[in-house]
């Protein structure tokens, strides 16, 4: 016979069967998948947030820094238009903040705390592995002796072997069997668990769009109404722009 170093410490019997191994692997991927999604949610919802807030901040900056341009030093309308800029972005950048705190405490803490729990998922994985590793181990010692002649301290070491691997038997049956059950009601519960959070979502974004149309509207109240269209704006624009290049410090040599 020849000798398969691979075969060591395995037993002839099937510890697990095929079908209850495959059913804990399609569980168990199920569960990783929800915690690579989980975590990747969290990481987005917090880059989306930060870039919120630093697009509020760079309004607020940009309003302030056209509010202290010269020009409005010499135009009171230029003046009074930037004024209520400044006052729109200011309102926006604190709607912001709220929405933001509001989304803080309403979706990414919770997915932190969920994603929390899958350490632990894993180590009960982890642990019923090692506790099949164990159960195979010893069921392949029991194996052994059963194979051996039948005399007197061979019968000992087989009847300790067996009382060994008892306790080893049922500890492997009771996890595989808790996994089993409670790996599908984890994976199950991730909508009533989530479903709350994203409704405060959307409502915060409702909130918020809501208020920024009213500052808008407000704000194109106003501003005093423009009688060009974008493209005579443009034209005008570049009319200026030529006349600033014809003047002799800003042309060619």
């Amino acid at each position: 016979m020849s000798w398969n170093p691979f075969k060591i410490g395995q037993p002839r019997k099937k510890i697990v069967s095929k079908t209850v191994e495959r059913d804990f692997e399609r569980e168990y991927e199920k569960l990783q998948k929800l915690e690579e999604q989980t975590k990747k949610l969290h990481k987005d919802m917090k880059k989306s947030t930060e870039a919120d807030l630093a697009m509020s901040k760079a309004a607020v900056k940009i309003s302030g820094d056209l509010l202290s341009n010269p020009l409005c030093e010499q135009d009171q309308a230029f003046l009074d238009s930037m004024n209520a800029l400044d006052t729109a972005m200011k309102r926006m950048d604190a709607f912001n903040q709220e929405k933001v705190n509001q989304i803080q405490k309403t979706v990414i803490d919770p997915l932190k705390k969920y994603s929390s729990v899958f350490p632990s998922l894993n180590m009960a994985v982890k642990r019923r592995e090692q506790a099949l590793q164990d159960y195979k181990r010893l069921q392949s010692r029991v194996e052994k002796y059963e194979e051996k002649e039948k005399t007197g301290p061979i019968m000992v070491k087989l009847h300790q072997a067996r009382e060994e691997l008892k306790p080893v038997r049922e500890d492997f049956e009771a996890k595989n069997k808790q996994l089993l059950d409670e790996m599908p009601k984890f994976y199950n519960s991730r909508v009533d668990y989530f479903q709350p959070s994203f409704e405060a979502l959307i409502r915060a974004q409702v909130v918020y769009f809501s208020e920024m149309s009213h500052i808008f509207s407000e704000l194109t109240l106003e501003l005093s109404p423009s009688a060009l269209t974008d493209e005579q704006r443009q034209q005008e624009n570049e009319s200026k722009l030529s006349e600033l290049r014809a003047l002799s410090i800003v042309a060619d040599d």
